[in-house]
């Protein structure tokens, strides 16, 4: 069958409205920040965007005064009808600049226009919608009769989702009545910063949300300072890590979502059609940047070539390019390390002897792309199996019976996800009960909502984001 030839649909770039610099936002304003200003990079081309001041320990210091003097002064008194209306009006003004905050993710970040644009737009929008909502209503949440605000919330986010980790983060601390120091990631600060903008555009008042761009000394001096009440983390294992030493033995809250090696169990009753679509999107979505990424294909034995026929022609006719073309379904990889390391592991799968397919799609000479891959005849051993690629390499495993496709998903030190597929009911319940994860998806993956909850076990981390049970986190209770 033939595949189709798309005629090239490409997005403007002009609708960014790229600036050539961008400052640190500290109490209410754009600030020259005193670290070393950074370059980001557009990952598809190469090309500098633009330059970005950023803060140092000085800067940290004089966000976290600032916000501290906003949460005792105007946004802990504020009453959470009030605290709303500022959500609200963040909302709409994110619904209203979503176009452009879309074009400069795609830019800042590498992913799809089209993931950028109909995913992450609409579910930052709608965090805070649904976040405003529970704003006055957090003495009738479950958490007791009078639960107060932690204080000042020290946030860290990854370059993965920059735009929608941040609404993971400063909408539940906002509602509940914290204020916040957030530092974006190095790579993709851009949207970051344009949504100070939008705290202006609010009018929020000075020092409730504050961004700092920069480096690993940045988020470090972040999770030291004594002016914190509270650190929220999204990244790597070995990163939480490090912070838990540090915030261990003081008075700090502390929430970590970390990796994962999700697997995604097809069973042989399943809808292999609808299977092998549900495989593509949790493993090649945004490019396979995806902490709760099904990385690990476990199929039963006896429909193993099926699956593997199908899947091969399905990757086969996604196409890889220009993030920036509403066609594109694999966009750019976000670094060149990051490119490095999936290569490295790549390597060492053909090295162990799995058998490596990777599509034949053209890959640009320019720019940080990988076409996507899919390796057969993996082991459990294997470091393909083991450790987190972040990439769109996917493994595949198979399985006899029920026990032994749990024993395999639980194979592993993370907890993050895990995928079901069946057309059983019985058997989803039941193989959920038993899977150590945070969240479990049937027939379906990586589908998100803010009144979920979302978090994992083990070295996926700890603590809850999104739902009821994700404001506790920014609560005294």
């Amino acid at each position: 069958m033939a595949v189709f030839d798309y005629a090239p649909a490409p997005e403007s770039r002009e609708l960014a409205n790229l600036k050539p610099s961008y400052r640190p936002f500290i109490g209410g304003e754009f600030v020259n920040g005193s670290g070393e200003p950074l370059k980001t990079i557009n990952p598809a081309t190469e090309e500098v965007l633009a330059e970005v001041g950023t803060a140092s320990e000085s800067d940290v210091d004089t966000a976290v005064r600032a916000a501290r003097k906003a949460y005792e002064k105007v946004w802990g008194p504020m009453p959470g009808a009030e605290r709303a209306k500022y959500l609200f009006r963040m909302a709409r003004l994110i619904q209203e600049r979503a176009r452009e905050l879309a074009v400069l993710e795609t830019l800042d970040n590498g992913k799809p226009i089209k993931e950028s644009r109909d995913s992450d737009l609409p579910t930052v929008a709608a965090h805070f919608f649904y976040h405003a909502g529970w704003a006055d209503k957090l003495d009738y949440a479950g958490f007791g009769p009078d639960p107060k605000p932690l204080g000042v919330a020290g946030q860290i986010i990854p370059w993965n989702f920059p735009l929608l980790m941040l609404a993971w983060k400063i909408a539940p601390a906002l509602a509940t009545g914290n204020t916040v120091v957030l530092k974006p990631a190095e790579t993709t600060p851009l949207t970051a910063l344009v949504f100070a903008e939008i705290c202006q555009q609010a009018e929020l008042p000075p020092g409730v949300v504050n961004i700092l761009p920069g480096a690993g000394d940045v988020g470090q001096s972040l999770v030291r300072h004594d002016g914190i009440d509270k650190i929220a983390f999204t990244g790597s294992t070995e990163v939480g890590k490090l912070i838990q030493r540090e915030v261990a033995g003081t008075p700090k809250r502390l929430t970590l979502e970390l990796g994962g090696k999700a697997a995604n169990i097809v069973f042989d009753d399943a809808p292999l059609d609808q299977a092998v679509e549900g495989i593509v999107n949790g493993i090649f979505f945004n490019q396979g940047h995806v902490c709760c990424a099904g990385s690990r294909l476990l199929v039963q034995e006896s429909i193993v070539d099926e699956v593997l026929d199908k899947l091969r022609y399905r990757v086969s006719t996604m196409r890889l390019g220009d993030p920036l073309d509403k066609n594109t379904d694999i966009g750019a990889i976000n670094s060149d390390s990051q490119l490095t390391k999936i290569r490295e592991l790549v390597e060492s799968g053909e090295a162990e002897g799995a058998h490596r397919w990777t599509s034949s799609c053209p890959v640009p000479e320019r720019g940080f792309f990988f076409a996507p891959t899919v390796f057969s005849d993996v082991h459990q051993s294997m470091r393909i199996a083991r450790e987190e690629i972040f990439g769109p390499v996917l493994s595949v495993l198979t399985f006899r019976t029920p026990d032994e496709a749990v024993t395999k998903a639980n194979n592993t030190p993370y907890g993050l996800s895990a995928g079901i597929w069946t057309e059983k009911g019985s058997r989803i319940l039941s193989i959920a009960n038993r899977l150590r994860a945070g969240v479990v998806w049937a027939n379906t993956f990586n589908r998100f909502d803010p009144t979920a909850p979302f978090g994992g076990y083990q070295e996926s981390g700890f603590g809850r984001e999104g739902g009821r049970i994700g404001l506790e986190g920014y609560l005294n209770v």
